[in-house]
């Protein structure tokens, strides 16, 4: 099928499996006659496989190291459950980030009075925050 077949199938745009081409993650595809990329049920596959691994949050890097232990046969799952792990651990770290920010948020939301006065610690909050040095 062509890249656009390949793509609807996958659900991925043709661009982004021009890309993971571009960077190894998916073999060059066959080339017809007239130069148009063919892919194989193979190449589905492994498209299926990156396209899970991106929606679990995996970055490229990681989806490259998993796409090696797949297709290594005599890998050792342990391998595979300890880049699982970092990568839960790594999604931990990114919601206690999320929950702080929302909670810093709705605290500064709650004590906005939202009426038609100027004063906002919501922007105050923001403009303590550019100008005098401190980095969140």
């Amino acid at each position: 099928m062509n890249i656009g077949q390949a793509a609807k199938h996958s659900g991925l745009s043709a661009k982004m499996i021009r890309y993971y081409e571009s960077i190894g993650l998916l073999r060059p595809a066959g080339r017809s006659d007239s130069g148009y990329r063919l892919y194989g049920a193979q190449d589905l596959h492994v498209l299926a496989f990156i396209k899970r691994s991106r929606d679990l949050g995996f970055s490229l890097e990681e989806v490259g190291k998993l796409l090696t232990l797949w297709q290594d046969r005599g890998r050792a799952s342990a391998d595979v459950k300890a880049l699982a792990l970092r990568h839960i651990d790594e999604l931990n770290r990114k919601i206690a980030e999320l929950t702080a920010l929302r909670d810093t948020l709705g605290e500064l939301a709650e004590h906005c009075q939202g009426d038609h006065r100027p004063d906002c610690p919501i922007l105050r909050d923001l403009e303590s925050g550019c100008c005098n040095g401190h980095n969140s």
